[in-house]
């Protein structure tokens, strides 16, 4: 696993791959079918792997984090960073700080709480978790109520976070003021937009962010990897083809779930045996398997087709 601070020459080399994360039936982690997947990750030249909401770390109990982290750590090559997640709520993001204290990741994302929590007591909670973890934070912006712009920039300019993912969904994602003045705050080489391919040539084009997140990257890597290229060249005509590969899969994750479906795609695909989802997630139903699998297999065709072109 790569250990080096995160740099904006890093951040826009890679995708941010978002993977599920593999269980056997007995809910235990399961290390075969979770280093398959990353295997096949890498393997599209993506070298950053975000733990986060597809992994359902929301539900993570501290009993297992340590083994989890490790088994990153360890499946993960030499040249990728591994970001796990912590939180989301103040109690659990301070009982992992010490376990991930002890270990050596680069950064660590942390979960965003919207029910009980209000912008000025979140910017305090994260600074104390990021001193009592030892390691820069990852802020994942999911809306405008989460922090202030002041909070963020604050976070930014003291190095408690060294970069952001933003992912307020937006109907016109060109129109969006909060992200401009964000960008206006912060600069564009640290922001990083987190919502996969739907709008990213948007947020590249018009926004200049350097990179994005990715949820159908642990399907069609080098697919991606070769969308993330395309539009830093602003070859947008080339570009958008690329990205229009991912739209079905996106759109199914919409209406059936991004989690169940994100995770159970992988399987379906024949990539991974990802298992059950950890509670209070829950597998989708065999009645959407028709459904999820011909898209899955079509992003994986693609994948393999672009996989012969490199």
């Amino acid at each position: 696993m790569k250990t080096s601070a995160v740099s904006p020459a890093d951040i826009r080399a890679s995708v941010m791959a978002v993977p599920p994360l593999a269980r056997h039936a007995d809910l235990t982690l399961n290390p075969g079918a979770n280093a398959a997947l990353i295997r096949h990750i890498e393997a599209g030249g993506i070298r950053t792997l975000l733990y986060g909401g597809n992994a359902n770390l929301y539900n993570t109990g501290l009993y297992e984090y340590a083994s989890l982290l490790d088994m990153l750590a360890e499946q993960a090559s030499e040249s990728t960073w591994v970001i796990p997640s912590a939180g989301p709520d103040y109690g659990t993001l301070m009982d992992q700080a010490p376990v991930l204290k002890a270990r050596h990741f680069p950064a660590v994302m942390a979960l965003p709480l919207a029910f009980a929590a209000s912008p000025g007591g979140v910017a305090r909670g994260l600074r104390l978790f990021a001193e009592a973890a030892g390691t820069p934070l990852l802020l994942y912006i999911k809306s405008e109520q989460y922090l202030t712009l002041d909070a963020i920039g604050a976070l930014m300019d003291e190095g408690v976070a060294c970069a952001i993912k933003y992912a307020v969904p937006r109907e016109d994602p060109a129109q969006d003021a909060f992200l401009g003045a964000l960008l206006d705050r912060v600069g564009t080489e640290r922001v990083v937009c987190g919502l996969a391919e739907t709008p990213v040539l948007t947020h590249m084009r018009e926004f200049g962010l350097p990179s994005f997140t990715s949820g159908g990257v642990c399907i069609a890597p080098t697919l991606s990897q070769g969308l993330l290229k395309t539009a830093q060249r602003q070859d947008w005509a080339a570009a958008e083809p690329l990205r229009d590969a991912f739209l079905p899969f996106e759109r199914q994750r919409e209406r059936t779930g991004v989690f169940a479906t994100m995770h159970d795609a992988v399987t379906l695909a024949g990539i991974a045996d990802m298992g059950p989802l950890q509670p209070m997630l829950e597998n989708l139903p065999q009645s959407a398997h028709a459904a999820v699998r011909p898209i899955a297999e079509a992003l994986l065709a693609a994948e393999q087709q672009a996989r012969q072109k490199a």
